[in-house]
């Protein structure tokens, strides 16, 4: 009987299909033997290299950096900084002048003290200092250079102790008592304390800047206290009636009320200085009224002028024309007694003197000056 061929397991084939690929030689003897084929060796891996410790830096390759001066580039716009600052020091001196760094360090001087609180306030709210630097700062460009305002008589008034101004009220608006504020403390260096009426007060913003500038209500005792306390205290005994009056009866004075202003300089033996005030029924021509509009909104009138309301706000904007003021010579009032005050033919007597030597003033201006405008 002839040997049978010994095929693998794992290459039998069922009958009648292909049993894949045939097993080698090699592989048929060991299966006939019964041995199983020697597994491959395993490669030997290399072994890894250890990284090298990095080098110490020599000292003579070592970077030394030059420290930054002011002649190197800066980042903005490649401009050296010493370049940059001696431009803004030459523009500085162009807009402000030359003395821009003293008044540098004086307004951070100032904003310093307020920030601390080392400033002083009366008992009224007088601020001297926010009144001299920005009210004082503000005005003046327009009493110099708006109106020209022209002061005579200046030497009428006391250059300390308490005084009394006495002055007409025009211009429809009261922008008379700004320019005689600034123009006082230009040619005396004293403050001028307005007494102003209780509508001033009332008001949100103005009320506050009011009190700050110096002004206090207009009555009699505490016109007395700042008299007694060495002030130079200012009235415009006309009232709204001066400065509402329409522009036909410009420069003719009105009641000057029942003379309480000089009661207060008689009990306080102070002088009283008239001024009369020229140039300002011009700034804004009253030539109408809407007393039920006024009435409506609790002030004393609503001025129509050729420019307002026709023009909005532009007509708020004042006319330019001159100004004169003029100081009486004082009407003392210490030679009365105390009791004098009391008397109301003499308080009588001295207000019609004041009133009548500030009209007389008026037109004799009047007739100097050559025209509204210059």
């Amino acid at each position: 009987m002839a040997d049978a061929e010994v095929i693998p397991i794992g290459t039998r084939g069922r009958p009648g299909r292909g049993t894949g690929t045939a097993p080698s030689s090699a592989a048929r003897g060991l299966a006939a033997n019964g041995a199983r084929p020697a597994p491959k060796p395993a490669k030997k891996q290399a072994p890894k290299k250890q990284s090298a410790a990095p080098r110490p830096k020599p000292v003579e390759e070592a970077v030394v950096r030059e420290p930054v001066t002011t002649d190197e580039p800066t980042p903005a716009g490649g401009i050296p900084a010493a370049e940059w600052l001696a431009a803004f020091q030459q523009a500085a001196a162009e807009v402000f002048g030359e003395e821009w760094e003293p008044q540098l360090a004086r307004f951070l001087a100032f904003l310093r003290r307020r920030v601390t609180g080392d400033y002083v306030v009366d008992e009224y709210g007088f601020d001297a200092e926010v009144t001299e630097r920005f009210l004082m700062a503000a005005l003046r460009p327009i009493a110099q250079k708006w109106f020209r305002i022209e002061v005579r008589g200046v030497e009428n008034i006391p250059a300390d102790g308490g005084a009394l101004v006495v002055s007409n009220h025009s211009g429809t608006i009261p922008v008379d008592g700004l320019m005689t504020m600034v123009s006082i403390h230009d040619e005396t260096g004293r403050f001028l304390r307005p007494l102003g009426a209780d509508l001033v007060f009332r008001l949100p913003f103005v009320g506050s800047m009011a009190r700050r500038s110096g002004a206090t209500l207009a009555c009699s005792e505490d016109a007395e206290r700042m008299l007694r306390n060495g002030e130079l205290v200012g009235v415009w005994p006309e009232g709204f009636k001066g400065i509402g009056k329409p522009y036909a009866e410009r420069y003719k004075l009105q009641r000057f009320g029942r003379g309480g202003f000089v009661s207060a300089a008689v009990r306080t033996g102070v002088p009283i200085v008239p001024l009369s005030v020229v140039g300002a029924e011009e700034i804004y021509p009253l030539v109408g009224n809407l007393p039920s509009l006024a009435r409506l909104l609790g002030v004393p009138y609503i001025p129509i002028t050729p420019f307002f309301p026709l023009l909005g706000p532009l007509g708020l904007v004042p006319l330019p024309s001159k100004w004169l003021l003029e100081f009486g010579e004082p009407i003392r009032t210490d030679e009365f007694d105390a009791g004098a005050a009391d008397d109301p033919m003499l308080v009588f007597n001295i207000t019609d003197q004041v009133r009548e030597t500030i009209q007389q003033t008026l037109y004799t201006l009047l007739m100097q000056r050559q025209s509204v405008f210059r």
